[in-house]
């Protein structure tokens, strides 16, 4: 059963295709939760865009219930000239643009997500954690803890501190359960 139906992630079917000088490409960064909004308004306007999604699957109740969600929240990516733009900022949705600097490489790698979603591949965001990020536990019987991530020996350990007496605990996690904090 859909929670959030697949809504039209490409338009139009040759968006890689587009002359690179009469569709620049450019990068939306939307308000929480508004990318679909955003996609729906430029398929609208006949603006070209991008918004990469994925299956999130849950289950309640013994039932199976899909999503599918950004697989980068807060980002759409478009393509055009002044006017497409124009419709962007227009949006009501979108907090900034930003500037592609090598278009090329951002094409490369936005291709190639693409192939591998069209062949079946199963994706899913990656929040990269390095050392010192604050994490909250997103899964499990300590899901919403919260503290810092630590690297030792190749394992990514949660630490907690308690800041009155300047001690720490540290507890090792599987990355996939820990997910970036925001502040």
């Amino acid at each position: 059963m859909p929670l959030l139906r697949r809504e039209l992630d490409l338009s139009p079917d040759d968006f890689f295709e587009l002359d690179a000088a009469s569709f620049p490409w450019g990068v939306a960064h939307v308000r929480s939760r508004q990318e679909k909004l955003l996609a729906r308004h430029l398929a609208e306007r006949g603006v070209p865009f991008y918004l990469p999604q994925f299956a999130s699957k849950s289950i309640r109740s013994g039932r199976t219930f899909t999503s599918w969600l950004p697989l980068f929240p807060g980002y759409l990516f478009f393509r055009g000239d002044a006017s497409a733009r124009d419709a962007v900022r227009r949006s009501n949705v979108v907090a900034n643009t930003i500037e592609v600097g090598d278009a090329e490489l951002l094409a490369a790698q936005l291709r190639q997500i693409r192939e591998l979603q069209l062949a079946g591949a199963s994706m899913q965001p990656y929040d990269a954690l390095v050392a010192g990020d604050p994490v909250r536990i997103r899964d499990g019987a300590f899901a919403g803890y919260t503290g810092i991530v630590e690297r030792e020996k190749g394992h990514d350990r949660l630490v907690v501190m308690v800041a009155l007496i300047n001690r720490a605990v540290s507890v090792e996690f599987e990355r996939h359960v820990l997910a970036k904090r925001k502040h």
